[in-house]
């Protein structure tokens, strides 16, 4: 098993998938561009700290350093980076706990 699961070489790979599947690689590229947009009702600078909170949870390395890099360009703070990371750990624990208590439900079903 290979001790490197995440490898920044593997993103040269895009360019096949690119390739194999263009629709839908462009669709997600389109889809991926709303986060940088500077023309919606929410500013950049929130927008990119709402994707870092959420690739902080989905725990995405390549999306993290993104969106780190270009919440600070868009002004973010240290400070404010942090609380991104914790907002999303607060909801991801959420999410564990009342996952929870559907655990219980069907451990208690027949």
């Amino acid at each position: 098993m290979s001790e490197h699961y995440h490898d920044a070489a593997d993103l040269r790979l895009l360019r096949e998938m690119r390739k194999l599947a263009p629709a839908e690689f462009e669709a997600w590229v389109a889809l991926d561009g709303i986060v940088g947009r500077g023309d919606g009702a929410i500013p950049k600078k929130h927008r990119e700290l709402i994707a870092l909170a959420v690739a902080c949870t989905t725990q995405c390395p390549y999306c993290i350093e993104v969106h780190a890099k270009a919440a600070r360009s868009a002004g973010a703070t240290r400070e404010e980076i942090v609380e991104s990371a914790f907002l999303a750990a607060a909801l991801r624990a959420g999410g564990a706990a009342t996952h929870g208590t559907m655990a219980l439900k069907f451990f208690d079903q027949p």
